[in-house]
């Protein structure tokens, strides 16, 4: 299936802005904050409040008809070395639009500074401040992009460990699930790829997690036990160096029984999701992203 004019036209302006370009941490995280200018607004329809939670800064975003007591936690991407609020304001603005409940979006500490489990800590301690607000974990929905997405699964792989409730379902925007990085499409998409290369996302899980940590569930989700699993959607391009980490997910989660979505979009690239309504496709994301919140909501009622 042949993408937009325009999503090729965004293809090739992220390829020139991030393909095999070496930069610094420092210069990420400032390259962050400027595309926030961009990536920040939301619709007139949408209030944004502020939040501390225990010391973790936290923005709501809370669309006029949204459900009053259903929300999506969700985990923003960036290696665990970069990413904010303010740069995935759009992208979770149009998420809790088209799925009709409120978005929660925390800063979790990031590395260097703080490595892993700060962002699992800090992720968890979120989740638990909602139950202890009174929202039900059948009414949690937990998700994520790229290191994010796989933060969303280490959550949920750490209460599980704990015999502590689960949310009602788990959804990934290109996951980030093997900092060991082992897929094949490390090589065979490498080429295709518009923003990502496997020395960056080596350098990234170091700063995360030393070298004997990298197959640990909690920070390579891939490598868990996914019995008893809370049903999961997955979306990722076909043309990124991360695929494998999704269709293994899918593969291993499946065996465990889990009731599993996995959305493989032909031409699209690593968290495409961020660009909202630059991209015609993304009409048809956010609805299959609202589809399945809304099926595991009326679900688990």
């Amino acid at each position: 299936m042949s993408i937009s004019l325009r999503s090729r036209f965004w293809r090739m302006v992220l390829r020139r802005m991030f393909k095999n370009q070496k930069t610094t941490i420092v210069a990420l995280r400032a390259n962050s904050a400027n595309n926030s200018k961009m990536l920040g607004k939301v619709s007139k329809t949408t209030q944004v409040e502020r939040v501390d939670i225990d010391g973790i800064q936290a923005e709501w975003l809370k669309p006029l008809s949204a459900s009053q007591v259903k929300v999506i936690l969700y985990l923003h991407g960036g290696g665990y070395v970069t990413g904010s609020i303010e740069d995935h304001r759009m992208m979770c603005g149009l998420l809790a639009e088209s799925a009709g409940v409120k978005v929660l979006i925390p800063e979790y500490r990031l590395a260097p500074e703080y490595p892993f489990p700060a962002a699992l800590d800090d992720s968890l301690k979120v989740f638990h401040w909602l139950l202890a607000h009174g929202y039900l974990p059948k009414n949690i929905v937990i998700a994520g992009d790229s290191a994010g997405g796989g933060l969303s699964l280490a959550v949920v792989l750490a209460l599980k460990e704990k015999n502590a409730p689960l949310p009602a379902a788990v959804m990934c925007l290109s996951p980030w699930a093997d900092l060991a990085l082992t897929g094949q499409s490390h090589t065979t998409k490498a080429k295709a790829e518009v923003i990502l290369s496997k020395d960056v996302l080596h350098e990234w899980a170091l700063c995360y997690a030393d070298e004997s940590n990298r197959t640990n569930p909690l920070v390579s989700p891939v490598y868990g036990d996914f019995q008893g699993f809370p049903p999961l959607l997955i979306q990722v391009g076909s043309e990124e160096i991360l695929l494998d980490d999704s269709t293994l997910l899918a593969e291993k989660a499946r065996s465990a029984g889990v009731d599993v979505t996995l959305k493989i979009w032909d031409g699209m690239w690593h968290v495409w999701q961020a660009l909202g309504n630059l991209l015609p496709e993304n009409k048809k994301t956010f609805e299959e992203i609202g589809e399945f919140v809304s099926a595991r909501f009326i679900r688990e009622k």
